[in-house]
């Protein structure tokens, strides 16, 4: 036993890729935590404190739609400020501490919604999700760094990320189950609980012994961090500010998708959870090709001699563009009242671009800062980006249902937009002098 670990401390990239099964299991029970809410909302509808009024249509629910949209708007703020200082606290307490408390904190917060009997108590237990479920990018963040050379970090976050798409296939199955027998409490304990059992196997993993050391990547990126004032070099630094306003514009279009899928489905088409269930699965099947995809994209690239500002830039690009088609998403229920298929196949490609964009996003802390400072960056863009996504569910809970074309216009371009400022505030990424890179023989 001796022997093999010590073999594969000399070789830890022959264990990178479970690490990151790992950090995709962790993503997929983070985003079936947070999302139990909008899946059980048609259930909501009979809960007297929700103010769901009966004598109005499904379109106009003023009083529903505000309870419904400041309890999400809690979760993100409480997300946010976690940001502040989760990232922090991971680089000071190490990969495997800090990942094991977040999601020690998640899970009981997640079982504490089976308990609420107001609007109050589901905001509360919602803050403590938000404060909870903030460690886990930060620290899966740091882990790719930790296990992955720069020219596969894009491709792994794509694929642990790609958890955020496989939730979708299990949590609607797992919460229609649960609550026709059990009622909506029950959905928050199956889905709380995985995360304890998460946490067994990862204090089982040997990390520290196992995960590689610095790279020649981030050696040459150490100098960025000024060893006396740390907080002082990252907050002075452009890049904090090109990844937190690229999370800032973007990351409120994927919690759109997120919340509101469900409900946009239901009042537009009429379905419940159970038909709505090949719709949803449909959209976040494209998106996992699309995480996985955007992230390859970049690597492919660099593979090919090219540098990791050309690599990162160029994918981060063709996702974008993918997502401008969002805009004609309205138009379409009104055309195909009866087929929701034609309006969902246009937010599949829109969630796809994203979690091919937010691949690549994610990996440019990594590329602008040392091991040392990225879960800092990345908690920083992780406020960033709870606060936009605030400011956006804001914007959805008033104008999605009566001014849905307002609504699909802003998600459609914020990415462009978040890529020209991004290109302001960083016009080259990576290292001052980048190592050589060899050109594929194809």
């Amino acid at each position: 036993m001796h022997k093999t670990l010590s073999l594969a401390a000399e070789s830890p990239s022959q264990v990178r890729w479970f690490v990151c099964f790992l950090l995709f299991l962790a993503t997929t029970i983070n985003y079936m935590d947070r999302s139990v809410f909008s899946f059980i909302e048609p259930q909501l509808h009979a809960v007297p404190f929700m103010g769901w009024n009966t004598a109005a249509d499904k379109f106009h629910q003023p009083v529903f739609d505000n309870h419904f949209g400041n309890v999400l708007i809690v979760f993100q703020i409480t997300y946010g400020l976690g940001f502040l200082f989760a990232g922090r606290i991971i680089d000071k307490l190490g990969t495997r501490t800090g990942y094991a408390l977040a999601i020690l904190l998640w899970a009981l917060a997640s079982m504490s919604h089976s308990l609420v009997t107001g609007v109050l108590g589901f905001c509360m237990a919602r803050a403590l999700l938000g404060l909870g479920e903030c460690g886990n990018f930060p620290a899966a963040i740091k882990a790719t760094t930790e296990w992955f050379p720069a020219e596969e970090r894009a491709k792994a976050v794509g694929f642990f990320n790609s958890g955020s798409n496989v939730s979708f296939f299990v949590a609607p199955l797992l919460i229609t189950f649960v609550t026709s027998r059990w009622g909506w409490r029950s959905a928050f304990l199956a889905t709380g609980s995985m995360g304890l059992l998460w946490l067994v196997f990862w204090l089982l993993f040997p990390y520290n012994k196992l995960r590689r050391g610095a790279t020649a990547t981030q050696a040459a990126l150490a100098p960025v961090i000024a060893a006396s004032h740390p907080l002082r070099s990252i907050l002075t630094h452009r890049g904090t500010y090109a990844f937190a306003l690229g999370k800032a514009l973007t990351d409120g279009i994927w919690w759109f998708y997120l919340f509101y899928l469900p409900q946009f489905l239901n009042r537009n088409y009429g379905l419940d959870l159970a038909h709505a269930y090949r719709y949803i699965v449909t959209v976040y099947v494209v998106s996992s090709f699309g995480s996985i995809f955007g992230g390859a994209l970049s690597g492919w690239s660099m593979n090919r001699g090219h540098s990791v500002n050309h690599g990162r830039k160029l994918a981060m690009l063709v996702m974008a563009l993918l997502v401008v088609p969002l805009i004609g998403v309205p138009q379409l229920s009104h055309l195909f009242p009866d087929n929701a298929w034609p309006a969902t196949l246009l937010i599949a490609l829109a969630a796809a671009a994203h979690q091919g964009w937010s691949a690549n996003l994610f990996a440019t802390p990594s590329d602008l800062f040392p091991a040392t400072a990225i879960s800092t960056v990345v908690g920083l863009g992780g406020a960033a980006g709870a606060a936009g996504g605030a400011i956006f569910t804001w914007i959805v809970k008033h104008n999605l249902s009566l001014h849905p074309l307002f609504v699909f216009t802003l998600a459609a371009l914020a990415y462009l937009v978040a890529l020209g400022l991004f290109q302001l505030l960083v016009p080259r990424l990576g290292p001052a002098k980048e190592p050589e890179r060899p050109r594929s023989a194809t």
